[in-house]
């Protein structure tokens, strides 16, 4: 397959080409070369406008990659297209050009930073019938899939504590930037069916109390000192397991990517894109919690 890359200002996207075209990596993936992308990047995110040229530049010389001066033009000419910008703000007006291909497309995290826009893509992709897949790679991670497994997996989850480190990105609100990883844990152990959200904030630290339907409790921390490993614990009916998320050693990025080269090629998402949009909805549920200090609806 000819995968297309939108927006080059983030290491995903070297990683992830680096893992798709070198044969010799111990985690290859197969079935799938990055032949064209488009740049893009956001001129207010300093990560993103001081990366982008750096990226695109590694992306031509170390991987051949065809640079292409609009989003569409990405969409032409690939069999499926990456979303990788690294502002969620830009994902609904970069599906809007692409969403009339009808290819199956991936969008890297956030889907989007609010709950009207993650709506107006799923609209869109209705519409046009475009297979659409987004999500963390933490979401994947060998040690929080074995966790799972060891407690009878997600239908045996009674609750699940979930950490990890909480940078904060004013263009990207209280947990849309690097917290949704932890997030992206949260429900991959818990599923969909969140109703109440309660956040608590301080200088270093983020805490926010997850209430499901059934009534189980899910709760996610974001670190902003001490360690900034990623890890859960999952409780089951029998028995509590700990997923040391950082210190697994296959790679996460690998196996997202695994999971993307497997999407693209049979349409079929691993997560339901209705459960990335309640995602996003409980993040903006908890971002207006710890702005308040009360808990929030979903």
């Amino acid at each position: 397959m000819k995968l297309g890359m939108i927006g080059l200002d983030t290491s995903h996207c070297t990683a992830f080409t680096e893992l798709l075209h070198d044969a010799n990596h111990p985690h290859h993936v197969p079935g799938a070369t990055v032949t064209v992308a488009f740049p893009g990047g956001s001129p207010d995110i300093e990560l993103s406008r001081t990366r982008v040229d750096g990226f695109t530049a590694r992306m031509q010389t170390d991987f051949g990659v065809k640079i292409v001066d609009a989003p569409a033009a990405v969409a032409a000419e690939a069999d499926a297209i990456l979303i990788e910008s690294m502002d969620g703000r830009v994902h609904l007006p970069i599906f809007r050009e692409i969403a009339s291909f009808g290819k199956p497309v991936f969008i890297d995290k956030p889907l989007a930073v609010s709950s009207e826009d993650a709506k107006a893509i799923l609209d869109l992709a209705a519409a046009n019938g475009v297979p659409l897949l987004s999500g963390s790679s933490l979401r994947y991670s060998g040690a929080l899939v074995e966790a799972l497994d060891g407690v009878g997996g997600r239908e045996g989850v009674i609750g699940a504590d979930c950490f990890g480190p909480m940078a904060l990105e004013p263009s990207q609100p209280g947990w849309y930037w690097y917290g949704i990883h932890t997030i992206e844990m949260l429900y991959a152990a818990m599923g969909a069916g969140c109703v109440r959200v309660k956040a608590s904030v301080s200088d270093e630290h983020d805490l926010v109390v997850g209430e499901w339907r059934d009534g189980r409790i899910g709760m996610a921390r974001g670190n902003r000192s001490g360690n900034h490993r990623f890890g859960a614990i999952v409780h089951g009916r029998e028995q509590s397991r700990f997923a040391d998320v950082s210190g697994y050693a296959k790679p996460f990025y690998a196996s997202l990517v695994e999971r993307i080269v497997d999407f693209c090629r049979t349409g079929a998402p691993p997560v339901s894109i209705d459960e990335t949009a309640e995602l996003i909805r409980f993040i903006e549920a908890a971002n207006e919690s710890r702005e308040t200090g009360k808990p929030v609806d979903m």
